[in-house]
């Protein structure tokens, strides 16, 4: 194992902001494995930093390839995880909405620009990143469409969905879009669990990794099968919203099988108690998402599901 210093950008009042990187096996830009860009994906840096120790096991028993490498990034913002902030801490920008960068921009431009140019030339990379919307889902591996996925090759991480997202003009400026673009295979690993570690959650994610590895023969071990994934368009979710305002009791938790009509949740009044609305199930399917924050506002996404297909 080697620890690169990626990235370092010096700062007038405090120490220089650095990004390091753990580089593993040969000299080939093989696999790029990036975990936190926000401040507050814990999750996310727990499942690099496990990687990490799994990793230096199996170099200590000779079991990586000594042609192809590996590159794991833990934090790509750790100004950010020590204040305890999403965003950059001073003007609340996003660093996965500013790639590939600009090395004469803003702070953040800056920092994309100089982290991209080191890990552009990767033939595959796997970001884990968390979701959009604050919430559980099922573990899953996303891709965008930008006319150079590979669905294929998503497979291979064996998790039980693959998600394809049409891109909005937001998602242009995200690492895993750029990726893309500059000629690298991209795939971002989505487990439950942000600003809290998820043990049981990770695991999905560190495992299709390690399946993933293990495929491409980066490492020699045995892996489980994992899932034969299904492919879901991102627009064929069926989105079940609130109608009211309250706090929210959910009935149902993600991977449940739902039948029309089966309940979701309730609302409850916040000063009464009452009952004020029972959400049901439109469809029959898969719950992938549903909200957690325990106050809930009405006409807001709480649910997600993925519809069973038609059998012939």
């Amino acid at each position: 194992m080697e620890k690169v210093l990626l990235y370092q950008m010096d700062s007038l009042y405090r120490d220089s902001f650095k990004i390091y990187g753990y580089h593993f096996g040969g000299n080939e830009k093989t696999v790029c494995i990036v975990g936190a860009i926000r401040g507050n994906e814990i999750q996310q840096l727990y499942m690099c930093s496990n990687l990490i120790k799994t990793l230096k096991l199996l170099e200590e028993r000779r079991c990586l390839d000594e042609n192809l490498g590996i590159m794991i990034v833990p934090s790509v913002n750790p100004y950010s995880l020590n204040t305890s902030t999403r965003f950059w801490a001073t003007d609340n920008t996003d660093i996965n909405r500013m790639f590939p960068g600009y090395d004469l921009g803003e702070t953040t431009q800056r920092i994309a620009d100089g982290f991209f140019q080191k890990v552009k030339d990767y033939t595959y990379g796997i970001h884990f990143t968390s979701f959009y919307l604050e919430g559980n889902f099922t573990p899953h591996v996303r891709i965008m469409k930008t006319g150079y996925e590979n669905v294929e090759v998503a497979k291979e991480f064996a998790m039980p969905y693959i998600m394809l997202r049409n891109p909005k003009p937001y998602d242009t400026t995200t690492l895993n879009y750029e990726w893309q673009v500059w000629g690298t295979q991209a795939f971002s690993i989505y487990t439950p669990g942000t600003d809290q570690v998820d043990v049981k959650q990770a695991r999905y994610g560190i495992d299709a990794v390690i399946r993933f590895l293990a495929y491409h023969g980066l490492i020699h071990m045995k892996v489980n099968g994992g899932y034969r994934s299904r492919i879901v368009e991102e627009n064929e979710l069926v989105t079940v919203r609130t109608k009211t305002s309250g706090i929210l009791v959910l009935k149902v938790k993600c991977g449940d099988h739902l039948s029309v009509g089966d309940e979701i949740a309730e609302i409850i009044d916040t000063y009464e108690g009452d009952v004020i609305e029972v959400i049901k199930s439109p469809c029959e399917g898969c719950l992938f998402y549903h909200g957690s924050n325990p106050l809930i506002y009405s006409n807001t996404a709480i649910a997600k599901i993925i519809k069973d297909t038609d059998f012939i």
